[in-house]
């Protein structure tokens, strides 16, 4: 139990999609420890329930059945939670699916694109749709996005999923545009692989592990759904009240507003972002061993359109204090 100095959430309200399973049900269990009443909003009854009642006969914690791409069971969780506990202050939209790895491009699916998008971006469009239904006039509140590595990389998953995501990553930044002037902030996690089930059955994970082997950004680290939970603690709390639209940094380990922690980190991956784009633009000019004058001048002018902004940004966060 976290003593009540510091249960960061007491009095708050959270509905987590998608939270019984894998990184929700570690997010809804994570935010009930502090403080916060939480429904689980899913479409797996059984689990839910049980999480409900491993939290406790309080009646702090309900479940309530919902799939997301419906838009009226996402109306009646939200109304669920302001019916229940009296208002909506964390809405982390959770909810998540894959397609089966094809080939090639060819022998993808259309229903199962169709299924991937309607789940991981139409569910997320609904859920911040009627969360700022009831959070602008009360002119507060968090929305947390679940997006991905794959939201702005490509080649590390199925091209739905990969659409889905880059998805969730536009409408968050398009949210939170719109709602930050009513005092509603946006963020999305966009976690690297955690082993979870949707996971696990993808890469075909053992109970053994192995997905630090897959991609990771931290030799010797793997992320779990623990980490990922304390970022949505974090940005549902009051602590992120000037932390709107924020977007993970594809060489972070997830996305979370680090003030400290990681502020070494960071800068040294931007570095390293920076050299390599510079490399890679020489590369090309050493491999085109005869250019015209005409050539050098076009090449220096894209070295300089690619380089120099996260040269700036660079410099800015090495004299960072």
């Amino acid at each position: 139990m976290i003593s009540g100095l510091v249960r960061r959430l007491e009095g708050k309200v959270a509905l987590v999609t998608g939270g019984a399973s894998g990184i929700g049900e570690c997010t809804a269990r994570l935010l009930h420890r502090h403080g916060a009443k939480v429904i689980i909003a899913d479409v797996q009854d059984r689990l839910g329930s049980t999480i409900c009642h491993d939290l406790g006969p309080s009646g702090d914690c309900t479940f309530v059945h919902c799939d997301v791409t419906n838009e009226d069971h996402v109306r009646h969780a939200v109304d669920a939670a302001v019916s229940r506990f009296g208002r909506l202050d964390i809405m982390f939209n959770n909810a998540g699916v894959s397609d089966p790895k094809r080939p090639s491009f060819a022998e993808n699916e259309k229903s199962d694109f169709e299924r991937v998008m309607g789940v991981n971006a139409t569910g997320v469009f609904l859920g911040i749709k009627h969360a700022a239904r009831v959070m602008v006039p009360a002119r507060r509140g968090s929305i947390v996005n679940t997006a991905s590595v794959c939201g702005v990389l490509g080649g590390v998953a199925t091209h739905a999923y990969t659409c889905s995501k880059h998805a969730v990553v536009g409408l968050t930044k398009s949210a939170a545009v719109e709602l930050g002037t009513a005092g509603v902030r946006v963020n999305c996690v966009s976690p690297y692989l955690i082993e979870t089930p949707l996971t696990k059955e993808f890469f075909r994970l053992g109970d053994g592990g192995g997905a630090d082997n897959i991609y990771s950004n931290l030799k010797g680290m793997q992320i779990r759904a623990e980490d990922i939970a304390e970022a949505v603690v974090y940005l549902g709390s009051d602590e992120s009240r000037y932390d709107g639209e924020n977007g993970m940094d594809p060489q972070s380990h997830y996305l979370h507003h680090v003030k400290d922690g990681q502020k070494a980190e960071r800068r040294k991956s931007t570095v390293y972002s920076s050299f390599c784009n510079f490399i890679i633009l020489m590369g090309s000019f050493v491999k085109e061993k005869t250019i015209s004058p005409k050539g050098l001048s076009s090449f220096c002018h894209q070295m300089f359109e690619t380089v120099s902004f996260s040269l700036l940004r660079s410099i800015n966060l090495l004299f960072e204090e």
